[in-house]
């Protein structure tokens, strides 16, 4: 669930980029929006969870920095809870962040580098997301992205004064990076390497434990490894819907009322007519007359505006009144003065002189009003009913504010309230491949945002459709009791058991190798049943080209020649025993294109390389306090614990 965030702290750029940028300066860049948590049980903003030199590392900004990567784990996966976020490690990752950004930034000012208010001002004048319709900065629009967020001025600058130590510290390390030839040379002849030798898997399936747990080993199981039982929040969601059918039948519009739209909108029963037209525009009187005399002649008013490296455009079915405001008197009292298919004298508008072909022309006949009302009337209480739906949202609104309760407005409206069964915020019913029901799709986020019984109003159809919903019970995000889990427990503990016993074998048959037995001969000594071992040739270069490098695969390039190794593979249910036995080697001339390509590609991960180095070396020059106690009060906080 979190390997994404785990394999970005532990990459080379993410190590950097996020000891420069964690945090605050991620909202400089339009990043998404930062938590705003205050003060927090037991711990206060001035409470420190580090120390690093003469710089400290406030409780505050750990407890925000953990609720944002919450955050933007979230817009990849909703079902993640700061409970499973801290309990996989990810708190600590980020308080190793902090403490490396701290790092730099106290060894960068020792050293006389400062980031002073008139860069730090300079920086925030020139991000574009901070300037207004003009293209400057708009120191409105910096205020009301900080509110928000729920940030404070001083602590957005300190935050940016921070990573622009790292970019002067770090920064300069990375500009001129070198690559020695004979470095090239090497990996050039390690991806054209083969290496042979031989695997042997060993399945926990096969040696599975017989018979249940006792108790005590169940209870030892869970209690060791309860991290892996925390199930997500839950929460149980009435609503109703309603739309204009929640208001009966509305009074009819009345005979006045007809009448009066009837007048309003006379122009639209008044005979009239509606022509569409080809259009062609030329700058002088006499081009436009060329133009009429050679379609006069037989050619297409498309073919003669071509000739003359002019176009035509459409005008779709449009009155006389409407086509003059666009060009001109004339022109209207041309084009409409002309026969259908012919084409309008040559005439002056805004734009020129105007031709237009009358493609089509439709005449539509007058309606009384008699003849009308049926459709004014159909309007009339279109427009009612909208209106109504419009004053009820309004009102129901009022009523939440005023606390009315979910179950008083819905009985108001005639409605009858639904209940999901308990929901995840990706939308599952709990525990069951069913979806929540798909008109809360649009609602969902919120639900999980809001407190219990308190209700809300949604619009799930733009003017149509309505939602009333509220959250009727939460269940926070915890690890499951035993008794309710103890077969799925049970069963981990036997794949735990075996894989130990998986792994005990693994080790034996490594022994059994080590005294100079084959390693067929070494599986073939064990009591259970084990396939025998597999022989492997293969080049780095297939294993270039494959998507996905299975992990022996990938520590049977790793490893030194006449080596035996173990390697634990949970996700693969077995333990692996991979024995290299030899590795044949090219010679790489200086004149060979692999080395080109191997010094290029190579050339960016040196530059990552310097910026770890530096990062590490900043901290080993540093005196660095934890104060766990603060570092627990904080988790305490997020996780909701108050012992």
């Amino acid at each position: 669930m979190l390997q994404l965030f785990r394999n970005f702290f532990k990459s080379k750029i993410g190590i950097v980029v996020t000891l420069a940028f964690l945090g605050l300066i991620a909202f400089a860049f339009a990043s998404s929006d930062v938590a705003n948590t205050g003060t927090f049980g037991g711990v206060t903003g001035g409470d420190r969870v580090a120390v690093v030199g003469e710089r400290r590392v406030d409780a505050a900004d750990l407890s925000v920095r953990t609720t944002d990567a919450v955050n933007r784990l979230r817009q990849e996966d909703p079902t993640i809870s700061i409970e499973a976020f801290i309990a996989d490690g990810g708190m600590q990752q980020v308080m190793d962040a902090l403490i490396g950004r701290a790092a730099i930034a106290e060894l960068a000012h020792n050293s006389g580098l400062r980031a002073g208010q008139r860069l730090v001002d300079s920086e925030i004048v020139n991000n574009p997301n901070l300037r207004g319709a003009d293209g400057s900065f708009d120191a409105e629009n910096f205020r009301n992205a900080l509110r928000q967020q729920g940030l404070s001025e001083e602590m957005f600058r300190e935050d940016l004064a921070l990573g622009l130590y790292a970019q002067q510290l770090v920064g300069p390390t990375t500009l001129a990076p070198q690559l020695p030839t004979s470095l090239a040379r090497r990996y050039t002849a390690l991806r054209m390497e083969t290496r042979s030798g031989n695997i042997a898997a060993f399945q926990a399936g096969a040696f599975l434990p017989e018979g249940e747990p006792s108790e005590e080993q169940l209870q030892t199981y869970y209690n060791q490894n309860s991290n892996d039982y925390i199930r997500p929040e839950r929460r149980v969601i009435r609503f109703a819907s309603f739309g204009e059918d929640a208001f009966g039948d509305l009074p009819s519009p009345t005979s006045e009322q007809v009448a009066e739209r009837y007048e309003r909108d006379l122009v639209l029963y008044q005979e009239r007519e509606l022509r569409s037209f080809t259009q062609l525009i030329t700058t002088t009187q006499a081009a436009a007359q060329a133009i009429v005399d050679e379609v006069n002649g037989g050619l297409s008013l498309e073919a003669s505006a071509q000739s003359k490296g002019l176009s035509t455009s459409t005008i779709p079915a449009i009155t006389a009144d409407d086509l003059q405001g666009s060009t001109s008197s004339a022109v209207a009292d041309a084009a409409f003065a002309a026969a259908e298919g012919t084409l309008s004298e040559p005439a002056q508008g805004g734009l020129g002189w105007y031709v237009l072909r009358v493609d089509s022309i439709d005449r539509i006949a007058g309606r009384s009003l008699e003849e009308a009302t049926p459709e004014i009337t159909a309007t009339l209480r279109a427009e009612q009913r909208r209106i109504a739906l419009n004053d009820a949202t309004a009102r129901i609104e009022d009523e939440f504010s005023d606390g009315r309760s979910l179950s008083e407005v819905a009985e108001e409206l005639g409605l009858e309230i639904s209940s999901t069964r308990p929901v995840t915020a990706a939308g599952q019913v709990y525990n069951t491949p069913e979806s929540a029901p798909a008109i809360l799709g649009r609602v969902l986020e919120v639900a999980f945002e809001m407190n219990e019984a308190d209700p809300q109003l949604a619009e799930v159809v733009p003017g149509e459709t309505f939602l009333i919903f509220d959250v009727s019970q939460i269940t926070r995000s915890s690890v499951a009791p035993l008794d309710e889990i103890r077969e799925d427990v049970a069963n981990d503990w036997r794949f735990s058991e075996g894989m130990k016993a998986a792994g005990s074998a693994a080790r034996r048959v490594i022994a059994r190798v080590e005294e100079g037995a084959s390693l067929r001969d070494a599986v073939s000594a064990e009591e259970v049943s084990v396939q025998p071992p597999d022989a492997l040739t293969l080049s780095r270069a297939e294993i270039e080209r494959a998507p996905n490098v299975p992990r022996p695969i990938a520590l049977f390039f790793s490893m030194a020649k006449g080596t035996v190794k173990p390697l634990e593979t949970p996700e693969a249910g077995a333990w692996f025993v991979v024995q290299l036995d030899d590795i044949v080697t090219p010679e790489v001339s200086e004149s060979d294109p692999a080395l080109l390509t191997t010094s290029a590609q190579l050339m960016p991960l040196i530059v990552d390389e310097y910026a770890v180095q530096i990062v590490q070396a900043v901290q080993d020059e540093l005196e660095i306090d934890i104060n766990q106690v603060a570092v627990d009060a904080v988790e305490a906080q997020l996780t909701g614990r108050t012992n």
